[in-house]
């Protein structure tokens, strides 16, 4: 069975580009009948809330997402403690003492003298008394992967065949001085341990596949099949990182837009579809393929972002919206769903319909306001009202096209734009639209 995940850190809510990533992931478990696992990558415990885990959760329920299973990795420490031991007993994890400025300084004179800028191992020349030397200055290790000097080629289900010379890689860092853990080693015990068949995420993390298959092999496991995404820019071309409070998805839906709307540009964005409202999954899922996906950035348009909203609100039937629709019917919707960016803005023209409001009669127009008054027909009022009655006012005043409908419109509406009057008309009814035609 095809597994994938999604590992936010709860450090912070998510946000467009976390969300994408997610919704990819559960799109490529709808299409193959697979599972989608949340781990929340926690091992930071110092800034790890549960607040946010619950806040990452609640965002993902409203796009959709419902995991199979939840994970947590600070319940899984002593799991981690294990394979560590082992890799240490193996030889594969080594103790260094150098200080991050000791380092930064050999790094330098490595390059100084033309060569690569890679840790050269200088820990593992170390005897025994060295190293208790060290440890009694107070001096703690962190621990090192010793990486086999050799190719690791892959297929990439996005960016094709690639490969890692892991003989120009520093060994990496896996557990810090004081015990805690670096993202990589938990992350691919993990995938191990939970039968993960695909990664799919960010392009930013392509660079540690190499690294993350050879711990896989070295801890006895098969490497999962890897698709690294494009990531995303701004409308301008620049990154998002310095927008991204705005770009939450707490944020997107408090600003009232829809989750449909925020799956769809988020799935089909970057990718050889053209980008449209879907009004769920399904039709996302139909044509769901990696392959779709470009390897030049996304970009994010959040102008776009709201038109999509706006279009998919424009096809949303009655029966989909009934319960956020403040006991409004049918027509109500029907007559208005054309005129909305999101669907708080249905209380606008709840209020023009109902009033009270203030109409808008152009001196030049008052006899013409009249006129119509006096030609308004009795009820009942149908979608044929409108028609009736301003053929009724054309024959009466000589006036027809905009200098006969615009000036109605004000009348009625207090507004130059909206709703079509004849859909309109029938909601306002012949009390309300008499008493705006007196002024």
């Amino acid at each position: 069975m095809t597994i994938v995940r999604f590992a936010p850190s709860p450090t912070g809510r998510i946000h467009i580009g976390n969300a994408r990533t997610a919704i990819l992931n559960w799109l490529f478990a709808q299409k193959t009948g697979g599972q989608f696992i949340l781990r929340y990558d926690d091992t930071d415990t110092a800034r790890s809330t549960l607040e946010y885990a619950e806040g990452i959760a609640s965002d993902l329920s409203w796009l959709g997402i419902h995991p199979a299973r939840v994970e947590w990795q600070s319940k899984r420490f002593p799991r981690y403690d294990a394979l560590v031991e082992k890799l240490k007993a193996e030889g594969r994890l080594y103790p260094c003492y150098e200080t991050a400025d000791e380092l930064e300084r050999r790094r330098k004179r490595q390059e100084a003298r033309g060569g690569p800028r890679v840790y050269d191992r200088a820990a593992l020349r170390l005897t025994a008394d060295e190293r208790a030397a060290l440890e009694a200055q107070g001096r703690k290790p962190h621990w090192r992967f010793k990486l086999d000097h050799r190719v690791i080629e892959w297929t990439d289900l996005i960016r094709g065949p690639q490969h890692t010379d892991l003989a120009s890689q520093s060994d990496p860092v896996l557990v810090r001085e004081d015990g805690t853990y670096l993202y990589t080693l938990p992350s691919v015990i993990d995938d191990i341990d939970f039968g993960i068949t695909h990664v799919i995420r960010g392009e930013d993390h392509v660079t540690n596949a190499g690294v993350q298959m050879a711990i896989t092999q070295a801890l006895g496991g098969t490497p999962p099949v890897y698709a690294h995404h494009s990531l995303l820019v701004g409308a301008d071309g620049r990154g998002l990182s310095k927008r991204l409070g705005s770009l939450s998805i707490a944020q997107m839906r408090a600003d009232g837009l829809e989750a449909m709307a925020v799956v769809s540009h988020a799935a089909l964005l970057g990718t050889s579809d053209n980008i449209h409202p879907c009004k769920d999954y399904s039709e996302l899922v139909e044509s769901f393929d990696l392959a779709k996906i470009s390897r030049a950035p996304g970009r994010f348009d959040e102008a776009e972002l709201r038109g999509l909203n706006a279009k998919l609100l424009h096809m949303t039937p009655f029966d989909a919206v009934v319960s956020r629709l403040m006991g409004k019917d049918e027509s109500f919707w029907l007559a208005v769903r054309g005129n909305i960016e999101k669907l708080a803005d249905v209380e606008q023209w709840a209020h023009v319909i109902e009033g009270p409001m203030q109409p808008v009669i152009a001196g030049e127009d008052m006899e013409f306001i009249a006129a119509a008054r006096v030609a308004l027909p009795p009820e009942p009022w149908d979608g044929s009202t409108w028609k009736v009655w301003t053929e009724a006012v054309k024959a009466a005043t000589g006036r027809k096209g905009k200098p006969l409908f615009m000036p109605l419109r004000l009348a009625l509406t207090g507004l130059d734009h909206g709703p079509e009057l004849a859909a309109l008309l029938p909601l306002i009814g012949r009390a309300r639209a008499m008493e705006r035609l007196t002024g």
